[in-house]
């Protein structure tokens, strides 16, 4: 028999409760688990899975079953499908499920994302340097950092720390290796310092 006749003949031929449950598992597992273990999966012996799962994929071998597989797999990829308008309309359907919840969180966001999906509504602006601080000369990160300063210049508050001379106790040890003096306040060692 002619080859293109022999497949003309079994694209007809209707598949067979392996070869349906094959074709699920194959398509609808697709990318987490191997043909090998569909065929497994569909009933198929193990040591003979391999060979089964590569026969059914070949359009060669069993041109209807790879044409299910085909055509199961177009479906899949339709109904899942992220288009413009269908992404739009679920997230409108979403905020107005989120508002008939009181959800007022998940809504505002739903509403959010819409309105960044149909462009024009919200701006999404980052800039974008090149270049690291290691490559500036000390001269010119300090002429940056006044630029920020200067940037900020109402808000900033400046805690730059001044050296504060310490005054030796009279016992002649190191400086700050005293008791605390509590001056401001006036207090003796048996009153209780406020905390």
């Amino acid at each position: 028999m002619d080859e293109k006749k022999r497949i003309a003949r079994l694209l007809d031929k209707p598949l067979t409760r392996r070869q349906q449950k094959f074709v699920m598992e194959l398509v609808s597992n697709d990318g987490l688990i191997t043909a090998r273990e569909a065929a497994i999966r569909s009933g198929f012996a193990p040591g003979s899975s391999h060979s089964r799962a590569h026969e059914m994929m070949n359009p060669n071998i069993c041109p209807h079953v790879a044409r299910e597989i085909e055509r199961y797999r177009a479906e899949l990829d339709e109904k899942y499908e992220v288009g413009y308008k269908r992404h739009v309309r679920d997230l409108q359907v979403l905020r107005d499920k989120c508002v008939e919840n009181n959800a007022w969180s998940a809504a505002v966001q739903a509403e959010r994302l819409r309105g960044m999906a149909q462009g024009g509504i919200y701006v999404n602006k980052s800039e974008v340097r090149t270049g690291a601080i290691e490559s500036l000369s000390r001269e010119q990160v300090e002429a940056e950092l006044e630029k920020i300063r200067q940037g900020f210049e109402e808000s900033v508050i400046d805690i730059t720390p001044t050296e504060i001379e310490e005054q030796s106790s009279e016992s002649g040890d190191e400086p700050g290796s005293g008791s605390v003096e509590t001056l401001e306040a006036g207090l003796t060692e048996d009153e209780d310092a406020p905390d």
